[in-house]
């Protein structure tokens, strides 16, 4: 093995590592270049494998011609194809290669290459080089296309998982509210209660004490069940339910909810049935906008969408 060689092949863009065996096994530039073309496709692990041995006991008729006495062996050829080679390390690399088994010495030298001819094959090889690079750009490209669709749908499925996630922690929160607000209504009425049974002990009590000062028998209180107030006709009346005209994309609908429904449940609502995610309502007149966790979580009523509204849906 020759440094110039080697340098050379190394220069031509070959890797060091396969330069080094194809100079190595050919022992000069043309072998290692007929080598380089031979092996362009095959990995070095590929090419670190033992071949398998040539069975022993093959015929001597199978070996050709004898060399005369005296005569010096200049190249070796095989018997089976007729290919001539410069050393005994590119005859054994062609047995590897094509299985071949019978070789002969010969006394005929094999030319090497001339320039032009050293030129055209670098040439040729590099060629190939680049068309195979080429070939390999492809494959990597639709390998990068395949890992990106791949990258985009786990994505995808995190971010539906991190919204559905945030939808469920926003009905809790506003069921938790709900149940706030109702446990507040109900402490107060209970406040209330206390406060009007105190009331009534404390009259009581009073007229008792009056009818003891006047010498005459206390009144027998009356335990009344009042009838719940009825709303004067110029008194504000309570409402309980929201009747909303919805303008989607799909057409319009008119949807009856409770008071205390929050626009986050309405949008879960008009969801259920097909419809695409709501980021928003819109109120015409007065002009208000409702979007975002905080907008969402309020009821109807907060929102002032009681008794009716008509709302656009984005």
């Amino acid at each position: 093995m020759t440094t110039s060689d080697l340098n050379m092949l190394i220069e031509m863009g070959f890797e060091k590592e396969r330069a080094e065996l194809a100079v190595k096994k050919t022992g000069g530039l043309q072998g290692a270049l007929q080598w380089l073309e031979d092996n362009q496709d095959k990995s070095l692990e590929e090419i670190n494998t033992p071949a398998p041995k040539a069975a022993a006991g093959s015929d001597d008729e199978d070996s050709g011609p004898a060399l005369n006495p005296g005569e010096e062996a200049k190249s070796m050829i095989c018997n089976d194809c007729g290919k001539k080679f410069r050393s005994v390390a590119q005859a054994e690399f062609h047995a590897s290669k094509t299985e071949h088994v019978n070789f002969s010495e010969s006394t005929e030298e094999i030319a090497p290459l001339t320039e032009e001819e050293k030129k055209a094959r670098i040439a040729e090889l590099k060629a190939k080089s680049e068309e195979k690079k080429a070939k390999q750009a492809v494959i990597d490209k639709e390998e990068q296309k395949r890992n990106e669709k791949i990258r985009m749908k786990a994505t995808k499925e995190i971010q539906d998982l991190k919204e559905k996630k945030a939808k469920d922690e926003q009905i809790k929160a506003a069921q938790k509210k709900r149940e706030e607000k109702q446990s507040d209504i109900a402490a107060k009425k209970r406040i209330q209660e206390k406060i009007a049974a105190d009331k009534e002990e404390r009259r009581l009590k009073a007229e008792k004490l009056k009818a003891e000062r006047e010498g005459r028998q206390a009144p027998i209180p009356v335990t009344e069940h009042p009838e719940p107030p009825k709303a004067s006709a110029s008194g504000p009346k309570v409402h309980t339910e929201a009747r909303l005209r919805l303008q989607m994309a799909s057409g319009t609908v008119m949807k009856t909810f409770g008071a205390e429904t929050t626009l986050f449940e309405v949008a879960q609502a008009i969801e259920s049935e097909g419809n695409p995610a709501v980021e928003s309502f819109t109120m015409t007149f007065p002009k208000k906008v409702f979007t975002g966790g905080i907008d969402f979580g309020k009821t109807l009523k907060e929102a002032g969408l009681v008794p009716s509204a008509v709302l656009i849906v984005k």
